[in-house]
């Protein structure tokens, strides 16, 4: 899989001047956790994160105020004042596994997809996790349609497993079994694809 087919797109952006409660509504509204900011061309400058929206924005209740305690400094009212910059950022073509791993060692939730300096979609954890949660009926169908295309719809027998993928085919060919673990594992949800003997035919 590759981080175009599990991104969100087209990614929600938000431009520099727009106003943070806008954006902490959007996030709230939509359930995301940030949202990239494009200039007037979608070319990325920042993301703006659920830390972002609510760092330094809540004033003290003057019941836990304590003697001697300064109020921190006002927090910006702009998208552009608050964004985080750089962005940790991936291809659309990069392998989900990279992908996991950089939001990992990045220690971030979202990661805009990119192409050039435009962005075209968006992975957050949630996709990630909401991938790894499809049903195992849906994997079986997805696999069944794309194993359509290279041959008869009677040819492979399709078995799917807590994500495991076990496929007979028929005419126990070396090469089709090859292009048929490429499109099956290209389903997201398919964690890995194994080949069982053909034993009717090797009988």
């Amino acid at each position: 899989m590759l981080a175009r087919d599990v991104m969100c797109a087209p990614a929600v952006t938000v431009a520099p001047d727009t106003p943070v409660r806008k954006a902490a509504a959007t996030l709230a509204d939509r359930g995301f956790t940030a949202l990239p900011v494009v200039d007037d061309e979608d070319r990325l400058l920042g993301i703006v994160t659920e830390a972002d929206v609510v760092r330094d924005r809540f004033p003290r209740d003057i019941r836990t105020a304590r003697l001697g305690d300064v109020p921190g400094a006002a927090a910006g009212s702009t998208v552009g004042q608050v964004m985080t910059a750089p962005v940790v950022t991936v291809g659309s073509v990069l392998d989900v596994v990279d992908v996991v791993r950089a939001m990992l060692d990045e220690g971030v939730r979202s990661v805009p997809v990119v192409e050039g300096d435009r962005v075209v979609g968006i992975v957050s954890r949630r996709d990630l996790v909401r991938v790894l949660a499809r049903d195992d009926r849906r994997l079986a169908r997805d696999v069944h349609n794309r194993l359509a295309m290279i041959s008869t719809p009677d040819r492979w027998s399709i078995d799917v497993t807590d994500g495991v993928v076990t496929l007979v085919d028929s005419r126990d060919d070396a090469t089709d079994r090859h292009v048929a673990t490429v499109l099956a594992e290209n389903v997201p949800g398919v964690l890995r694809v194994r080949h069982v003997p053909n034993r009717t035919e090797s009988a």
